[in-house]
């Protein structure tokens, strides 16, 4: 077959697993690739920034080579980035916004993958310092770590496993996540990422998260409800999807705890600095720093007993802006 050469590289278990379960055939690879680039001429409202063979593979990929479908991603793919420009202007592991996230360990991605090859994410939910880090900080470290992610082609068809633990994540920061950033959240992964995800794990989740979950559960397709999947603190029932020797101690798994720094360590190189990010003076430390003080001023001369809504209202803007529609907060604080 003369484009096997795409699939370099991939194990002869994995090719077959692609074809199984993919469609993914190599003696047609090539035509299938150029059926979805022809499709690029009906959509000219839209900017397709990359169009090489092994990027419009992903996608195929991600839609079993459907084309139309895996055409319709592609287009969502460059309208989201469109549409979201301050998301991506500076979309790198350096972006201060995005290496504090990082380096907060959000995400956590494991070394190891699971019993079916997909990479493991975690996201430790009690571990958003809101001074610290805007969701939307959040949400750009994790489609940037996907982006490097999704350049394996053993995980394009295998696919990425997502584990929240909401342990210990307070009503007070729940009420930060509004219908409008949750939404904007499913809207890049589930409908504008080339990522095949197995399941979306939620563990230890209280009262106040599984109300926010029927919420949004319009804005989700069928095929991603079928893969959500409410452990509350039941492990076994995690374990019987991911076995316990793919997981790490704080899921009753067999690895040890995870360490917050992996993944950043990974992304960030030798720009990496650990501990000393909060005594640090680099740009991005002086400035979290300035804009929390500043903030907490503003809203009261008497920090200690600032009222709670002013500084409310001063981080909903600080931290969302460019986000107009729909700020309220979810979960009403009184």
């Amino acid at each position: 077959a003369e484009m096997t050469h795409l699939q370099a590289g991939l194990s002869p278990e994995t090719i077959e697993k692609a074809r199984l379960e993919l469609n993914e055939n190599p003696d047609i690879l090539h035509q299938d690739i150029q059926q979805v680039r022809d499709m690029i001429i009906t959509r000219p409202d839209i900017g397709f920034l990359r169009t090489d063979d092994a990027f419009i593979l992903r996608f195929l990929r991600a839609r079993k080579f459907h084309q139309t479908e895996a055409f319709r991603l592609l287009a969502q793919y460059f309208q989201y980035r469109q549409l979201n420009l301050d998301m991506f202007k500076n979309f790198k592991a350096d972006d201060p916004g995005i290496k504090r996230a990082l380096t907060d360990g959000f995400p956590g991605v494991l070394e190891n993958r699971d019993h079916c090859g997909r990479k493991i994410l975690l996201l430790f939910a009690a571990n958003w310092d809101q001074s610290r880090n805007s969701f939307i900080d959040i949400l750009r470290a994790i489609l940037l770590s996907l982006e490097v992610l999704i350049e394996d082609q053993e995980l394009q068809i295998n696919g990425f496993i997502l584990i929240i633990d909401w342990s210990n994540f307070s009503f007070k920061q729940a009420s930060k996540l509004t219908p409008s950033i949750l939404k904007l959240a499913i809207e890049g992964l589930q409908d504008s990422f080339p990522a095949r995800f197995g399941g979306v794990h939620f563990v230890n989740q209280p009262w106040y998260i599984h109300a926010l979950y029927t919420l949004i559960k319009p804005f989700l397709k069928d095929k991603t409800r079928k893969r959500i999947f409410l452990h509350g603190n039941n492990l076994n029932s995690l374990h019987q999807l991911i076995h316990p020797e793919c997981l790490p101690s704080e899921f009753g798994g067999t690895l040890p705890p995870y360490d917050m720094g992996t993944w950043a360590r990974t992304l960030l190189g030798p720009d990496y600095s650990d501990e000393n990010e909060y005594t640090h003076t680099s740009y991005n430390t002086m400035h979290v720093k300035h804009a929390s003080s500043n903030l907490e001023r503003e809203a009261s001369p008497k920090p200690m007993k600032r009222s709670q809504s002013v500084v409310e209202a001063g981080t909903l803007k600080h931290e969302d802006q460019g986000e107009s529609e729909n700020t309220q907060p979810l979960l009403a604080l009184d």
